[in-house]
């Protein structure tokens, strides 16, 4: 069973900065993480993409984020970590972290996408 663990949520005041750390548990992973990622879904609002980090390091960012917010991983702790700086009230959300994990069997291999429990994050004006 997949567990993704996020932590470092809480109340900051406008301008203020934010580290969020996400990891992945459960079984020996290996490199079967694949994509990591984190989004965000304010109440009423669709679930959107903040930022997406592939095993190799590639980067993708919401255009709301860049040059504000920095997601970085580190594979050998099967972790996704979001810097956020220069915060925002319109970033006050549910941060959820999310992974693409491959489960390999003799026939195939499959993706599976897993995500976590979220973690608030509020940001005072």
């Amino acid at each position: 069973q997949v567990h993704l663990v996020e932590s470092g949520g809480g109340l900051v005041q406008a301008g203020g900065s934010l580290r969020l750390s996400c990891a992945a548990s459960g079984r020996r992973f290996g490199d079967s993480i694949k994509d990591m990622g984190w989004y965000r879904q304010a109440p009423g609002e669709q679930r959107e993409l903040v930022a997406t980090i592939a095993r190799d390091g590639r980067t993708n960012y919401a255009d709301s984020v860049k040059g504000r917010f920095t997601i970085s991983r580190d594979n050998a702790k099967n972790t996704v970590y979001l810097q956020m700086n220069s915060l925002k009230p319109e970033d006050t959300s549910v941060y959820y972290c999310n992974a693409l994990i491959a489960v390999a069997t003799i026939e195939r291999t499959t993706e599976y996408v897993h995500w976590g429990q979220g973690t608030q994050v509020t940001v005072s004006s």
